[in-house]
C-alpha cells in the first residue's frame, strides 16, 4: 500500500522476488504510474512465513525505486514547462550494487538513465584534461582512439568551465559539451555561442540542479544532468500488511 502520492517503480522488482519465495504475487498498479495515498499497488499470498520473509528486501526496493522514479517526473514536468524538448538524465552517483534498480527507476520516471558504465562513451572531465595537459589534447586522443579501442559509435563528450573550452571542444568535433557550475548569465551566453557556432552539437548543463531553479535553466540545455535523482531522491513510503485468510 502506498502511504504517499508518488510516482510507483519497482513492482516488477518485487514481484520477482515473492515469487522466488514461492508466492503469488498481482500488481495492481503498473510501475511508472502515479498513485495515491492508500491505494493498494500489490497482492502477494501465500505462506506467512515466506511473505515476511521478503517483506523488508521488496519494500526496501519498491519505496527506493519510487523515490527516485517520482523526484524524476518533478524535474521532467518542471523542465519541460520552460523546454518542451529537454531531457532529465541521471548521472553515476548510484548506490554499489544497486545502479541497474536506481537506473531503470529514472527511467520510469521519465528521465533518461545516461551512462550505465565508463565504456557507454567518453567523458571528459576536469581530471582527465589536466592528466592530458588541456582539453584540446584530451579530445584529439580521444579521437584518436575511434576505430581502435574506442568504437566509432561512441559519442565524446567535454565538461567544460570556461566558454573557451566549450567552444574549444565543439570546434574539434565533440558530440556533447557539459556547461558546469555555469552562472545563469554564462550559461545563457556559452549556449548562444553554441548554438550559433555549432548548431549539431548538444549542450549539457549540470551542477546544482533543482526543481526550484530547473525552469530558469531548460531553455539553455538540451539536457540537464542531476546527480541527485540516484544519491539524494527521498524514499516514498509503502507498507505490507499481512490479512489471514484460514
Amino acid at each position: 500500500m502506498a502511504k504517499e502520492d508518488c510516482v510507483v517503480a519497482g513492482l516488477e522488482e518485487a514481484g520477482d522476488l515473492f515469487r522466488e519465495l514461492g508466492l503469488e504475487f498481482s500488481a495492481q498498479a503498473k510501475d511508472g504510474s502515479e498513485v495515491k495515498s492508500g491505494q493498494i499497488v500489490a497482492v502477494v499470498e501465500g505462506k506467512a512465513r515466506s511473505i515476511l520473509k521478503g517483506e523488508r528486501v521488496a519494500l526496501n526496493i519498491i519505496q527506493r525505486m519510487s523515490g527516485i522514479a517520482t523526484m524524476t517526473r518533478r524535474l521532467v514536468d518542471a523542465g519541460r514547462r520552460a523546454n518542451s524538448r529537454l531531457i532529465v538524465a541521471a548521472t553515476r552517483k548510484t548506490t554499489p550494487g544497486f545502479r541497474a534498480f536506481e537506473k531503470r527507476a529514472v527511467a520510469l520516471g521519465g528521465g533518461d538513465p545516461h551512462r550505465f558504465a565508463l565504456d557507454d562513451m567518453v567523458l571528459i572531465k576536469d581530471n582527465h584534461a589536466a592528466l592530458a595537459r588541456g582539453v584540446a589534447s584530451a579530445v584529439k586522443r580521444a579521437q584518436a582512439a575511434r576505430g581502435g579501442a574506442l568504437s566509432f559509435t561512441k559519442k565524446i563528450e567535454v565538461e567544460a568551465s570556461t566558454l573557451e573550452e566549450a567552444l574549444e571542444a565543439a570546434r574539434l568535433g565533440a558530440d556533447i559539451i557539459m556547461l558546469d557550475n555555469f552562472p545563469l548569465p554564462a550559461l545563457r551566453r556559452a549556449y548562444q555561442a553554441l548554438k550559433e557556432r555549432h548548431p549539431k552539437v548538444l549542450v549539457e548543463v549540470s551542477g546544482n540542479i533543482s526543481q526550484e531553479n530547473l525552469e530558469k535553466v531548460a531553455p539553455f540545455a538540451d539536457i540537464v544532468s542531476v546527480g541527485a535523482l540516484t544519491h539524494s531522491a527521498p524514499a516514498c513510503d509503502f507498507s505490507l500488511k499481512v490479512q489471514p485468510i484460514k
